[in-house]
Parts: C-alpha cells; structure tokens; sequence
C-alpha cells in the first residue's frame, strides 16, 4: 500500500530545512496555545508536529480551542498526532491545564461581537480579557518565554510616506477611531504583556503581524491574496472593490512558521514585525495572481484612482528580525502565490460556486 502523502510536505520540509537551529530549546518541553488552530496557530502545530517526528524532539504542546472537532477536520494530520492535546475552553475564560508550560504562545482573538448600548466595547474587552488570562495562565505554570501574536494595526494608520514601518514608529491606533476595536486591543494587550513579564520575571515576545499567503488562509473573508485566488477559481473575474493603489506586502505562510518559532526561542522582550518588506499595490497584486495561475482571468477595479493622492500603505519594515536573527523572505510572491493556488485546488474542501463575491 501507498503511504500516504502529507498535503503540506513540500511546505513543511522547507521549514525544517531553514529552521535547524531553533528547535533545541523545545525539546522535552511543553507548550500552550492559544489561538492554535487558526491560519497562524495551523502552521505553528502543523510544523511542530512535522519537526517532533523528523528530529524526535518530545515536545508536546496543548491547544485551547472552543472546537477542537473543526480542526481535526481542517488538519488531521496534526490534530490526531500524538504530541497534541486539545484543551476545550474560552480565550477569555478558560480553566488552566495541569503542568509545567515553559513556552506559552497567545495567538488567540476572539471572533467579533457587534456593540450594543449595552456593551458598546465588548470586542476590545473580551480581547483584553483573554491577553489577562493567557498571563496569568503563565505567571502560574512555569512559563519562561510568552509570546504574544499581536499586529500591524497596533500601529494605527501607517503614513503614506512611510515606505516601511519599523518597529521604532510610535504611532497607534487613534483613540476616537470607533473602527479600530481590533488594533486598539492589541495595542493595549502589548502593554499588559510587558508589564506581566517584567512584574513575573518571563520573556514576553511581541510580534507584529501583518499579512500572508498560503495553504488554509481564508478565501471568504477580507484577506485580498485570498479573495482573488478565490475569484480564479470560480472562473473569474477577478475584482477590487476599490482603486486597487493600498500598498500591501505578502510572506508565505511556511516563512511565518519559520520566523515564529526563531522569536519564540530566541526573541527578546520587544516589538518584531513579522512580514515581507516587499510592497505592492492590490491592483500589482491581483496581476500577479492572474499570471501565475489563470493567465487569461479577467481582472475588473470598481473605481478609478484618485490624481496625485498617496496610497496607502500596510507593510513593514523587518530589518530587525534580519539583524538580529538573520532572518529575510525567501520565497518570492510569484512562487507563493503558485504554491497557494495549486494547494486550494487539490485540498480546498469548498464548492466554489458557494463562495460569495465580496
């Protein structure tokens, strides 16, 4: 019989293949996470459990999920592995696991709660509150290195003239923006993170996120790479509802991986952007997905550009991670994006004609 074939193996191989040195320090240990089985927690467990079995590290890690049955089905492979244990609870309210966790990763938000008069902040408090539980989950269980899965929208509007922001910038959300609940809590979650660390005596990482490509990225929601490989797989076209001139920037979902676990265990107590800092605009973007994968797919932009108008911008500066872990992008947009498409079409359980055009 034919042994069967892991659907991210090419992906996954090349982690290990760039990571060899930053496995070490998780060996024997255990790990809790939360916010482990969405896109960014996937790629985490998924690389974890590859990296256990390949290098016999021992590590096992715990997953706080409300549905621990969804991501048996997305990710089988890692979900049913041994090394894996699903903890059934809240961000916000969870009880505490039994054990020593020296690492603990907080990747999860909470899905979004429309205000009403009655709780007009109930997005930013419950997010809040989940940052206070996963601390004091820490600074009661032996944890030694807490790193917080935070974002690029800590950083407020990103100034077109800034080409790259860099961890320096002191910008932050504006605190009458009534948009923002989401980057206003991460903001005020780096803050409880570094006071609880330096109050309890752990490392608390604190990465900036900002956008990715690859294998289980949504299609469906507002994520631009996503949506336009959608719209070549219905057949096109391919649409911006906008003029298609924000600059955005894309690391491969296998290079994130990477560079999480290097900050996890060697990262200090400070701001890291996690991203590429190769910027283009929506309207390059979609050109770029059209020719690496349905070459003829038509592409529409609902509105024409505005004369002599910045765009703007969402994309980092990573020089930082360069200097002081020598890490840079490797893969280039042409060949995630051909990575990404080949994967939704062998692996995507969805019927495309189901997907809704947004």
């Amino acid at each position: 019989m034919k042994a069967e074939t892991h659907p991210l193996q090419q992906d996954l191989d090349f982690i290990l293949e760039h990571s060899a040195d930053i496995w070490a320090p998780l060996r024997n240990q255990q790990i809790f996470i939360t916010g482990g089985t969405g896109f960014i927690g996937t790629w985490l467990v998924e690389s974890l459990v590859w990296a256990n079995d390949r290098l016999d590290l021992n590590t096992r890690a715990v997953l706080l999920t409300r549905n621990p049955e969804a991501f048996r089905r997305k990710a089988p492979h890692a979900a049913n592995h041994p090394s894996i244990q699903f903890h059934r609870g809240e961000a916000a309210t969870f009880d505490f696991p039994d054990g020593e966790f020296p690492f603990v990763i907080h990747g999860a938000t909470e899905p979004h709660i429309p205000s009403t008069p009655e709780e007009p902040t109930a997005n930013f408090d419950l997010d809040l509150r989940a940052t206070h539980r996963a601390l004091d989950f820490a600074r009661t269980h032996g944890t030694r290195r807490f790193l917080f899965t935070s974002s690029g929208k800590a950083y407020g509007e990103q100034p077109p003239e800034i080409t790259n922001v860099p961890e320096e910038y002191p910008g932050a959300p504006l605190t009458i923006d009534l948009k923002s609940p989401y980057g206003q809590a991460k903001h005020a979650s780096e803050f409880v993170c570094a006071m609880y660390g330096r109050q309890f005596g752990f490392t608390t990482v604190l990465t900036r996120l900002f956008a990715f490509s690859g294998p289980h990225l949504p299609l469906d929601l507002n994520f631009a790479i996503g949506n336009f490989v959608r719209d070549v797989l219905k057949g096109g076209p391919v649409r911006i509802e906008a003029d298609g001139t924000p600059y955005r920037s894309y690391l491969y979902a296998a290079e994130m991986a990477i560079w999480m676990w290097t900050l996890l265990t060697r990262g200090e107590s400070r701001i890291y952007n996690v991203g590429s800092g190769e910027g283009l605009s929506i309207a390059e973007l979609a050109r770029a997905v059209v020719e690496n994968t349905v070459p003829e797919t038509r592409i529409e932009i609902a509105r024409t550009p505005i004369a002599g108008a910045l765009p703007s911008r969402y994309v980092p500066a990573v020089d930082r991670v360069r200097k002081e872990f020598g890490l840079r992008q490797i893969l280039p947009l042409d060949e995630q994006i051909r990575r990404m498409y080949a994967w939704h079409q062998q692996h995507s359980a969805f019927d495309a004609r189901e997907l809704s055009v947004k």
